[in-house]
C-alpha cells in the first residue's frame, strides 16, 4: 500500500506541489481570523448541578458572572463623598445604550461588600448586550475615563480578552524562539541546509493547518481559547519529528545509488509505514478525549488529533512530492559533517546496547527505581480550578481579581450559590376545562415566592462552620425559585471551602422545598474532579484497546502491547510526579515565572496524560519497527534489542531533541496552563527518550527473550488479516530503492554443501523469516540495502520465487514476512563484499550464512 502511495506521490509531485502552495494562500486568511473568536472556559461539565446552577443565574436572575468590572479608587477621597458617586455614575451614563443591558453600584444597591475595607476604593458591575467582545472593544474606553479616579477594568469578558491577546502574543514568540534552534539543529544533524530546511518546511504547514482546522471547529462547536498553543505545539513538533525519519529514510536511499522514483517509493514503504502507525497511535490517544463532556477537553482533542494527522499528510505527501523533485540535490548547500550519516558500528549507541543487553536486571531495577522515585509527589496531588491566576502577574484583570479579594469582602464574587425551589399551592380553584376545540382555560394562580419560605434554611446555613454570611441574592416567581449566596473567608480551592460545599449538599432541605441546587466555584470544582474520575476509566480503556490493536497489526505479538502500556505507566507517572513538584509545590514559580496555586488544574491533567500517552507510543513504534525487522531476520532476540536500539538510538534521540526544542519554546507562554503542560511534555520526553526507551525497554525486551514475539496459534490468521505490510513486487522487479541486479559468481556445489548455517532458528510461534534488507550483523555497517541478485545461467541452485514470484528484500525498517519454499536458497548481497545465502528445510525452519565474496 505505501509504496503505491509512494509511487502515486512522485509521478503527481508537481500537481501536489502547485496545489498545496494554492491551497496554503488561499485559506492563510481563513486561519488568521480565528483570534478573537475562541470561547473560555470549558472546564465544567454541562449535566452537573453547578453548571444548572451558573444557567439559572444567567436566565432567571439576570446574570451571575459580571461581564465587566470597572474598579474604582482614589488615594484621599472616601466612597461616600458626593464627588466619587457623581463621577462614577456620569461616566456609567456615557455608555451608549446599544451596547449595555445594565450596571450595578454601590449606590444603587447599597451593598457594603461593595466598598474596600480602607473605604477609598468600590467597584461596578457592568452587564453587556448582544456580542459581549464587540461590544466590550466599544465600551472600553469610556469605561476608563473617570475624571479624578484610578480605573482598571476586569471581569469576564476582558478577561477572555487579555487571554485572546497572550495567546497570539505566545504563539508569535514561540515561533521566533523555536525556528532558529531547529534549523542549526537540523543543519548540525544532516550536514546541508537544503535537508534541514524541509522539515520546517513541513512544520509551518502543519501550523497552518492547526489555525485553519481550529477556525473550522468554530462553526460547529465552541473552540476552547486554551487550545491554540497546545495544537500548535503538538502540530509543530510532530510535524518536524516525522519529517525528520522521512527525510532521513530518503537520503540514504540516495546515498545507496537509488533513483529518486526508487528512493521516494522505498521511503514511503519503510519510514512512511511507520509514521503513519504513529500517527494514529497519537491521534487516537487525543480523541479518547472526546468522551469528556468539557468543552476545553473535546475542542483540544478534536483540534490536536486533527492536526496530528494534518502533520503525518504533510511528512508523507507534501514532503515526498518536494524531495521527488529534489532527488540528490536534498543534499546541496552542505555546511556541517553529515552526522546523520556516519556508520553504526560503534560509538554511543553501540557501548549503551552492549551494556544493556550484559546487565538487563541491573537497568532495569535502576531505572524503574527512578521513575518510581520521581512520581512519588504525584501521591499528594491537589486538583484546582481555572481562575485569573493563569494569566501573568501584570494583567489588569488579573489585578482587579486579586484587589477585590484582598482589599474587599473575602469571595464578595465568589460565593457559594444556592438555589431553593419552593413548594408553591394554588391560590383558588382552576376553572373546568371548556369544550373542545374553544380554547385553553387558563389555571389559577400560585402563591408568590418570597425570603420569608427559605428562612429556616438560612438558619441552618448560617450555623455551618466557615459561613460569614447569607443574603438572599435573587427570587424567580416565574420559576418558584430564591437564591441564597452564602458568604465564606476561605479560599475557594482550599479543603476548607470544598468541606463547606459537601455539608451544604449533604443538608436535607426544608418541607416546603422541592429541590436544593448548590454551584460556584468551588462547587464547580469538585463536579469537575467527580467528573473527570467517571469518565478517565472508559478513555484508558477505549485507547488502550485501540492502541494494543494497533501495535498488535504492527509487530504481531500480544506481549509488546502490554509491555508498552506498561513502560508508558512508568513514563507518564514520572511526569505527573515532576509536575506536582514544580507547579503544586512551587518550585520552579519563581524560574518559570507563575503563581502556585497550591492544586493543579484537573482537565489539564487529563490533557497531559493524553498527548504524553501518545506521544511516548510514538517513539516506542519507531524502536520496536527495527527491532522487529532484526528478530524476523535473525530469530535472535538479543542480538534484535541491541541492532535496534543501536540503529535507532541516534535518531530518536534527534527527534526528541527537536520536539523539546519546540516544546521548551512553548514552555515560555505567559499562560499558566501552557506552561504546565509544556513542562510536562517536556519531562515525559525526556524520560521517555532516555530512561524509557533507551534503557528500560531493552533491558525489559533482552529479559522475556523470545516471549517478546508470543502469538497464539489462532491469532496468526486474525494477524495477516489486521496487519499493514508490503506485498511483494511484481515478477522480475528489482526492491525499490535497490541498485541494478548483478550477477553472483559461479558457486560450486562442494562450496555450496559446505556453507556453514549460522543463523539461529525461531521458535514455532515466530514470524515466517522476513525478506527485507536488513543492516549486515559483524562488521557490516547499519543501513545498507540488500541487493537481489539473479544467479547466472551456470548457477545449480534456483532462485527463490513466492507464488511464482520473484522473492526479494523489502525494507530494512519494514520487513516483510514471506514464506520460503523448501530447499531453495536464494542469493542476496547484504553489504560491500558480503552475500548471504538463505536456506529452508522441509520441516519448515530457516538459516542464513553470510560469506566473503
Amino acid at each position: 500500500m505505501f509504496e503505491r502511495v509512494g509511487r502515486l506521490v512522485y509521478r503527481g509531485r508537481w500537481t501536489l506541489l502547485v496545489l498545496t502552495l494554492a491551497g496554503a494562500v488561499l485559506v492563510a486568511p481563513l486561519g488568521l481570523d480565528l483570534f478573537g473568536r475562541m470561547a473560555d472556559g470549558g472546564f465544567e461539565d454541562p449535566r452537573a448541578d453547578s453548571t444548572t446552577s451558573a444557567q439559572w443565574n444567567d436566565s432567571w436572575y439576570g446574570g451571575h458572572s459580571p461581564d465587566v468590572v470597572v474598579l474604582y479608587r482614589h488615594p484621599s477621597v472616601k466612597v461616600r463623598d458626593p464627588r466619587y458617586r457623581k463621577a462614577v455614575h456620569e461616566s456609567l451614563r456615557a455608555l451608549p445604550g446599544r451596547y449595555v443591558r445594565g450596571m450595578v453600584t454601590y449606590w444603587t444597591t447599597g451593598a457594603k461588600r461593595m466598598v474596600s475595607e480602607d473605604g477609598h476604593a468600590t467597584y461596578a458591575v457592568v452587564t453587556l448586550k448582544g456580542d459581549e467582545r464587540r461590544a466590550y472593544a466599544a465600551v472600553a474606553a469610556r469605561l476608563r475615563n473617570v475624571e479624578n479616579l484610578y480605573v482598571s477594568v476586569g471581569g469576564a469578558v476582558p478577561l477572555l480578552s487579555e487571554l485572546n491577546d497572550q495567546t497570539a502574543a505566545d504563539l508569535a514568540r514561540a515561533e521566533a524562539i523555536s525556528m532558529p534552534v531547529l534549523l542549526v539543529l537540523l543543519v548540525v544533524v544532516f550536514g546541508s541546509l537544503v535537508a534541514a530546511g524541509l522539515p520546517l518546511l513541513v512544520g509551518l504547514l502543519a501550523v497552518l493547518g492547526a489555525l485553519v482546522l481550529l477556525r473550522l471547529l468554530t462553526e460547529v462547536t465552541e473552540v476552547s481559547v486554551f487550545s491554540l498553543n497546545v495544537v500548535t505545539m503538538l502540530g509543530l513538533g510532530l510535524a518536524i519529528d516525522y519529517s525528520l525519519f522521512v527525510l532521513k529514510a530518503f537520503r540514504e536511499e540516495i546515498g545507496r545509488g537509488a533513483s529518486t522514483e526508487q528512493a521516494v517509493v522505498r521511503t514511503m514503504a519503510t519510514a512512511g509505514r511507520t509514521v503513519a502507525f504513529s500517527g494514529l497511535t497519537v491521534a487516537t490517544s487525543l480523541l479518547g478525549l472526546l468522551l469528556f463532556p468539557q468543552m476545553f477537553l473535546r475542542s483540544i482533542g478534536l483540534g490536536a488529533a486533527a492536526v496530528v494527522l494534518v502533520a503525518v499528510a504533510a511528512a508523507l505527501i507534501v514532503l515526498p512530492a518536494v524531495l521527488g523533485v529534489l532527488g540528490p540535490r536534498v543534499n546541496a548547500l552542505r555546511l556541517t559533517p553529515d552526522f546523520g550519516r556516519r556508520p553504526s558500528g560503534g560509538g554511543l549507541w553501540h557501548a549503551v546496547a552492549s551494556s544493556v543487553m550484559r546487565r538487563p536486571v541491573v537497568y532495569l531495577v535502576a531505572v524503574t527505581v527512578v521513575l518510581v522515585a520521581l512520581a512519588v509527589p504525584f501521591l499528594h496531588v491537589k486538583f484546582g480550578n481555572v481562575d485569573h491566576r493563569v494569566l501573568p502577574a501584570a494583567s489588569e484583570s488579573r489585578r482587579v481579581a486579586e484587589t477585590l479579594d484582598r482589599d474587599f469582602a473575602r469571595n464578595s464574587m465568589a460565593p457559594v450559590d444556592v438555589h431553593v425551589l419552593v413548594v408553591r399551592s394554588f391560590t383558588g380553584e382552576p376553572a373546568l376545562p371548556g369544550p373542545l376545540g374553544q380554547g385553553h382555560t387558563p389555571i389559577s394562580a400560585v402563591t408568590p415566592v418570597s425570603p420569608v419560605d427559605v428562612r429556616p434554611f438560612v438558619r441552618r446555613l448560617e450555623r455551618l462552620p466557615g459561613v460569614t454570611g447569607v443574603e438572599v441574592a435573587g427570587v424567580s416567581q416565574d420559576h418558584g425559585a430564591v437564591r441564597l449566596a452564602v458568604r465564606y473567608s476561605q479560599d475557594p480551592m482550599s479543603d476548607a471551602a470544598r468541606a463547606l460545599v459537601r455539608s451544604i449538599r449533604a443538608m436535607a432541605p426544608e418541607p416546603n422545598a422541592r429541590r436544593v441546587v448548590v454551584g460556584g466555584s468551588t462547587a464547580a470544582q469538585l463536579d469537575l474532579q467527580d467528573s473527570l474520575l467517571a469518565t478517565l476509566p472508559w478513555m484508558a480503556l477505549v485507547v488502550c484497546s485501540v492502541t494494543g490493536v494497533l501495535l498488535f497489526a504492527a509487530f504481531g505479538s500480544v506481549v509488546l502491547p502490554v509491555k508498552a502500556l506498561l513502560m508508558n505507566v512508568l513514563s507518564i507517572g514520572a511526569s505527573f510526579g515532576v509536575i506536582v513538584w514544580a507547579f503544586q509545590d512551587g518550585h520552579l514559580a519563581s524560574v518559570l515565572g507563575f503563581t502556585s496555586t497550591g492544586a493543579i488544574e484537573a482537565t489539564v491533567t487529563v490533557l497531559i496524560l493524553s498527548v504524553v500517552f501518545g506521544l511516548s507510543m510514538d517513539y516506542e513504534l519507531f524502536l520496536l519497527s527495527r527491532v522487529r525487522a532484526e528478530w524476523v531476520r535473525t530469530g535472535d532476540n538479543a542480538a534484535a534489542v541491541a541492532s535496534g536500539l543501536q540503529q535507532t538510538g541516534g535518531v530518536i534521540t534527534s527527534a526528541a531533541l527537536l520536539l523539546l526544542v519546540v516544546i521548551g519554546a512553548f514552555s515560555t507562554a505567559g499562560i499558566t496552563i501552557v506552561k504546565l503542560l509544556g513542562v510536562g511534555m517536556f519531562v515525559a520526553i525526556v524520560v521517555d527518550a532516555t530512561l524509557v526507551r533507551a534503557l528500560l525497554v531493552p533491558a525489559s525486551m533482552r529479559l522475556l527473550g523470545g516471549a517478546n514475539w508470543w502469538l497464539p496459534p489462532s491469532w496468526r490468521r486474525l494477524h495477516r488479516r489486521v496487519s499493514l505490510q508490503e506485498g511483494a513486487p511484481p515478477p522480475g522487479s528489482a526492491p525499490p530503492g535497490s541498485a541494478p541486479p548483478v550477477s553472483a559468481p559461479p558457486v560450486s556445489a562442494p562450496l555450496r554443501s559446505a556453507l556453514p548455517l549460522t543463523g539461529a532458528r525461531p521458535p514455532a510461534s515466530a514470524p515466517p523469516p522476513a525478506v527485507g534488507p536488513s543492516p549486515a550483523v559483524g562488521p557490516s555497517p547499519a543501513g545498507v540495502p540488500a541487493r537481489a541478485i539473479a544467479p547466472p545461467p551456470e548457477a545449480v541452485l534456483p532462485a527463490l520465487t513466492v507464488n511464482g514470484r520473484p522473492a526479494v528484500f523489502g525494507a530494512d525498517t519494514d520487513p516483510v514476512p514471506l514464506p520460503v519454499e523448501p530447499a531453495r536458497p536464494e542469493w542476496v548481497r547484504v553489504a560491500q563484499g558480503r552475500t548471504r545465502v538463505v536456506r529452508a528445510d522441509p520441516h519448515g525452519g530457516w538459516a542464513w550464512a553470510e560469506v566473503d565474496e
